[in-house]
């Protein structure tokens, strides 16, 4: 089967989105001497409407979920191999920058550095970290919704999608958010199983059911969010996920099959291919370390003269594409080094992996401990917690002597 190269421009296109997003978001500056950590990109008029347009991980999710299907296909893996590589795949590269996070939340508080300000830091570093307890979630569970995908797509929707809309009844009936943390099941396996549809080419044969699709899930995200029945700010429906994230996902999805003719011609330049590539195969490099590069960029302007002006500021939306620039830089030349931990190690001979109990407890070691990060926020003993759960599931998953 030939790659879709449609689709990998939009997983790099989602990921470099989210990265941007995420580096407008987070303002560092000094007041009165002391440093402050404040939200610019959340104080501009246009940034909820925007939120309908930026919020683009549901395509990356679907995008998952096509991929999945895919490597079903290709040479159908047992549900244990399967989850060992993609837990693999989501651990290893997390490691080194948890080391980073682990190191620096305790020699700071070694050193003497507000507490607080130490753990603000951390917590902003770890925002983007909802994303791997979500998509290790998802795919621990993909060997099931794959079954059921097959069985019947359109009963395994239906009851998926009513499960979320109960959750979400549910939260706002009792005013418990922690109920909406149900949906992190619910809404993103939902979403995963639009990547098995669009594997199926489903759409592609009938793109007047594509466009139909768009605007009934456009039509009715519309009305969910106009009538205040869900928050307009699709940033504030993420975590806990909530039902705007599935027509969200629904919508992405049909735009890229009416688009898809488009931008596969724009692929077809070498250019573009070649670009796409270098950033592709070191997505999960990118993701993790986006945040630690800007707040090291940010250290390297403290040290220069006026080198941070007032998050919001005039000046400061002026410095945007410089520290953009630079924070690209440093991702990439990190990535050279770090993307070789995205690589899963082939089993030497004689040994033999380790079997699906071994795998499933070292998927869940490793969301645990992502899963408290996303609801609480990072801090350092989460830091620590996250490094440890992480070098835990690489030992359950090494392999083993027959």
């Amino acid at each position: 089967m030939s790659r879709d190269l449609p689709v990998d421009l939009a997983r790099v296109f989602a990921v470099v989105v989210v990265v941007v997003v995420h580096m407008l978001m987070i303002g560092v500056g000094l007041h009165d001497g002391e440093l402050v950590v404040t939200q610019p990109l959340q104080q501009q008029s246009w940034y909820v409407p925007a939120t309908v347009f930026g919020q683009v991980m549901p395509l990356f999710f679907a995008l998952g979920g096509f991929a999945t299907m895919t490597s079903y296909r290709r040479h159908e893996p047992a549900a244990a191999e399967f989850i060992r590589k993609r837990t693999l795949r989501l651990a290893r590269p997390s490691v080194p920058v948890f080391v980073v996070f682990a190191l620096a939340g305790w020699l700071a508080l070694l050193l003497g550095v507000d507490p607080h300000l130490v753990d603000l830091i951390l917590q902003g570093a770890g925002t983007p970290l909802w994303f791997f307890a979500a998509y290790l979630l998802c795919q621990a569970c993909a060997p099931v919704m794959v079954r059921l995908h097959r069985w019947h797509p359109l009963i395994t929707f239906a009851v998926l999608a009513a499960c979320a809309v109960a959750v979400d009844t549910a939260r706002r009936q009792s005013g418990h958010v922690s109920i909406g943390w149900l949906n992190f099941f619910f809404v993103w396996l939902f979403v995963q199983q639009l990547g098995f549809v669009y594997a199926d080419g489903v759409f592609q044969r009938r793109r007047w059911l594509t466009s139909g699709v768009f605007v009934a899930s456009s039509a009715l995200l519309a009305v969910l969010v106009v009538n205040r029945i869900y928050n307009t700010d699709m940033l504030y429906n993420l975590n806990p996920p909530s039902v705007p994230l599935i027509l969200l996902g629904i919508a992405q999805l049909a735009l890229l099959v009416l688009l898809h003719p488009l931008i596969d011609r724009l692929m077809r330049a070498r250019a573009a291919q070649v670009v796409v590539f270098a950033i592709g195969t070191r997505l999960m490099s990118v993701y993790v370390w986006h945040i630690t590069c800007l707040l090291l960029v940010s250290g390297v302007a403290l040290l220069i003269p006026h080198g941070l002006p007032d998050p919001g500021s005039a000046a400061w939306w002026a410095s945007r594409p410089l520290v953009l620039l630079a924070t690209f830089a440093l991702i990439f030349l990190i990535s050279l080094w770090a993307a070789r931990f995205e690589r899963v190690p082939h089993i030497p001979d004689g040994l033999r992996a380790p079997g699906l109990p071994w795998v499933l407890a070292a998927a869940a070691v490793a969301f645990a401990p992502m899963f408290a990060i996303t609801d609480w926020g990072m801090d350092r003993w989460l830091a620590l917690a996250g490094l440890v759960g992480l070098v835990v599931t690489l030992v359950l998953l090494r392999p083993r002597v027959p």
